[in-house]
């Protein structure tokens, strides 16, 4: 068992060497995509590290493993199996690749690098769960149902858009069945509520209030950096009118009954 700060120093190491690998696997594949598995599955690893070398008490140890093991596992899997391993790099690199020109592979790797500096921060929520000593209460295992629910619902969100997009009927189309009638964005409303796991995880504690970090900062991810503003525009791109219906219809965050919107 170690300290914090060596534990944390650790994964940081191990986050920057990890997506530097990555860099050097997409100049192979020339898919840049791996970047998103290489995040979702460097915090798996981070999890476990947590885990394993935390001075914590076992329980609260097993589980930020739990959680944050089965949200990493099943996420980092569904971005390598219907993004990277499809045959195609995802839209988003591809504009990356053509904005940047000749200098596309330096910036990618400090982009990679970014991924690293990301698994970094949100190992912070990890570490608060971890480290604690005392017994375990309701709230924890309140805690550990969030996350886990959160999962599931994330898991159920894709995959009803991965049955939608496999039907040749519905090109150009905009899925509106199961989850996403009542939210645009299902998928990244479960992957924020998954970050509420950590602060309940806390609960009673000084933790609490620093864990509170890893939601606020994913929502600010999702709302204004790599998550809602990028997936609408393309979304209005490439379904123009059908999808401007379906933003004045439906929420855009938190599920909620569809509306109805004048033609």
């Amino acid at each position: 068992m170690i300290g914090w700060v060596w534990l944390w120093l650790l994964i940081a190491v191990f986050a920057v060497l990890f997506l530097a690998l990555l860099w050097l696997v997409q100049r192979r594949t020339g898919d840049a995509g791996i970047a998103d598995v290489g995040w979702s599955a460097g915090m798996g690893a981070s999890a476990l590290a947590c885990a394993l070398l935390a001075e914590g008490s076992a329980f609260h140890r097993a589980a930020v493993l739990l959680v944050g093991g089965v949200w990493s596992a099943r996420l980092a899997y569904y971005i390598l199996k219907d993004r990277v391993l499809r045959g195609s790099e995802d839209g988003r690199y591809q504009y990356l690749r053509e904005l940047w020109g000749e200098k596309a592979q330096r910036n990618l790797f400090f982009f990679f690098q970014a991924q690293a500096v990301f698994i970094i921060l949100f190992t912070a929520p990890f570490l608060l769960a971890v480290t604690r000593t005392d017994a375990p209460g309701w709230m924890d295992g309140l805690g550990i149902l969030v996350g886990l629910g959160a999962v599931l619902g994330e898991a159920v969100a894709d995959s009803q858009l991965r049955r939608w997009r496999r039907n040749p009927d519905n090109r150009g189309k905009t899925c509106r069945g199961g989850l996403w009638r009542y939210s645009r964005h299902p998928n990244y409303f479960f992957e924020w509520c998954h970050w509420w796991a950590y602060p309940l995880l806390c609960a009673g504690t000084p933790a609490f209030w620093p864990a509170l970090l890893g939601p606020a900062v994913m929502l600010l991810f999702l709302f204004r950096l790599t998550g809602i503003p990028y997936t609408e525009k393309q979304a209005l791109k490439s379904r123009g009118e059908d999808y401007r219906r379906y933003q004045r219809e439906t929420s855009a965050f938190v599920p909620w009954f569809p509306k109805r919107s004048s033609p």
